[in-house]
């Protein structure tokens, strides 16, 4: 099963980023940064960033996601985001998974027949004993780990600034991605709404075509995601079954 936990983050985020805008457009001193600075207050500094295009203030805070249950074919997709990102996840070259693995099923799969289902199930299962069969000959878990098929589950931890998370949200929610990484990225900008609607609500941090419009040209997938829609609404419209099984 897939979960996603919000393990640590700056304390009063959206507060601490628009200290950090005031900084740049007042003489306010550095023991006067967060004078005055309601809620009101912030919402409107975050505003005025997104219109001018200012990122720069949005880089100093952080929020570190632990992932459970997500598949290898999604480490190597989401290492992709690089700046400013840190990740760290389980190893194959130390984890021992013989008898114990688990796999994710893709979406697809998961809503085609049973025998499809099952099939799908049992060739993994065959990869994961072939792994366990090869290290019962003496072969190291690093070298048996080549027969692992992409869908093992991993944990992975993931450490990025609001700026980025923004960018990955965008960009991997987008109907274009693999399902189970917009599954993932969908249930962390959820975690991310419900700690601070206002730094990352959909016009702020949503998927690019519910901001300035799909960025993909000739490869649009030809069905934007509705404006103002909030990352709930997307998994429910998306990922009915998925929802219902617990994740992916």
């Amino acid at each position: 099963m897939l979960k996603v936990y919000l393990i640590a983050h700056t304390p009063m985020p959206e507060k601490v980023v628009s200290a950090a805008a005031k900084m740049c457009y007042s003489d306010a001193g550095a023991d006067a940064l967060l004078d005055g600075m309601t809620d009101e207050a912030a919402d409107r500094f975050l505003h005025m960033l997104s219109e001018l295009g200012h990122e720069s203030p949005i880089e100093h805070a952080s929020f570190t996601f632990a992932i459970e249950g997500v598949s290898r074919s999604l480490l190597a997709q989401i290492t992709r985001h690089q700046n400013e990102v840190k990740f760290i996840s389980a190893s194959l070259q130390y984890s021992n998974y013989a008898g114990q693995a688990d796999f994710v099923v893709p979406y697809e799969i998961l809503t085609a027949s049973q025998w499809v289902h099952d099939f799908y199930l049992k060739k993994c299962r065959a990869a994961m004993e072939h792994y366990a069969d090869i290290g019962a000959c003496g072969i190291s878990r690093d070298a048996a780990g080549y027969l692992a098929p992409q869908s093992l589950r991993n944990v992975l931890i993931i450490s990025a600034t609001p700026y980025q998370w923004k960018h990955m949200i965008g960009q991997r929610t987008c109907r274009r991605n693999t399902d189970e990484t917009r599954f993932v990225l969908l249930k962390i900008w959820a975690d991310l709404y419900a700690l601070d609607p206002e730094l990352f609500s959909p016009e702020l941090a949503g998927p690019f075509c519910q901001r300035e419009g799909c960025l993909e040209k000739d490869m649009s997938c030809g069905c934007p995601c509705e404006k103002g829609a909030l990352p709930l609404a997307l998994l429910r419209q998306d990922y009915p079954a998925a929802l219902e099984g617990g994740g992916q």
